[in-house]
């Protein structure tokens, strides 16, 4: 089934925008955990947090939420927890990013025809958005889709971002069941599924590095 960004775009109910803002009041649970963020950690971000990386990009990467102790604090996503050391790691190896990683938003990393939104902005209890607060957020990784005017790949780190990114290409779940190393045609798109690179996954061997690593030289060749 196609899709175009004007669709993508439509899907939204709301003006198109690419972030909520600092003080969004969409999700009252989300905004409550944030306030209590911020006045224990008041140095923090605290914040929805903008996706990281070119707007003509070729590859969109979508994870799940900000974490507690990484993008929530630090204003970048996948930057100063363990998910971003073994994200980070591979897009490196392929020429996705360029620099180096020091899992601080100022230590020089730079994406190369790679950017990287979430499914939900805000960082949530337990990093467990509810199935409402994921469905309030959807519409701004739609304007993302809506305008990024190269896109040809998208990368979803887990079942939550997957589901979520199947809206906006106008798929079914049925048409694009989620797997670990799956790929999926949505017009003229490509989607591609991940487990998400959470430390409990590789702690368990649900996803080793070589798995992860599989998913983006899969995207490399593709994209070339």
């Amino acid at each position: 089934m196609t899709t175009s960004r004007s669709e993508a775009a439509r899907s939204s109910r709301q003006p198109l925008s690419l972030v909520p803002d600092r003080d969004c009041p969409l999700c009252p649970r989300l905004v409550a955990f944030r306030e209590a963020n911020r006045a224990r950690e008041p140095l923090w971000h605290n914040a929805p947090v903008a996706p990281f990386g070119d707007i003509k990009a070729r590859l969109l990467i979508v994870g799940l939420a900000p974490g507690m102790q990484g993008a929530n604090r630090t204003g970048r996503p996948f930057t100063g927890d363990y998910a971003g050391d073994l994200l980070y790691t591979p897009l490196l190896e392929y020429g996705f990013a360029k620099g180096q990683y020091r899992a601080r938003p100022d230590d020089g990393l730079k994406l190369v025809d790679c950017r990287i939104a979430n499914a939900v902005h805000c960082v949530p209890p337990q990093n467990k958005p509810l199935p409402v607060e994921i469905n309030t957020c959807r519409q701004f990784l739609a304007a993302n889709l809506a305008v990024m005017p190269n896109l040809r790949a998208i990368v979803a780190l887990g079942r939550i971002a997957h589901d979520t990114v199947l809206k906006p290409l106008n798929l079914k779940g049925s048409q694009a069941p989620f797997g670990h190393g799956a790929v999926h045609q949505a017009g003229a798109f490509r989607l591609y599924d991940s487990y998400h690179c959470s430390r409990y996954n590789t702690n368990t061997r649900v996803l080793t590095p070589d798995m992860f690593r599989s998913v983006f030289a899969k995207v490399k060749a593709d994209l070339d």
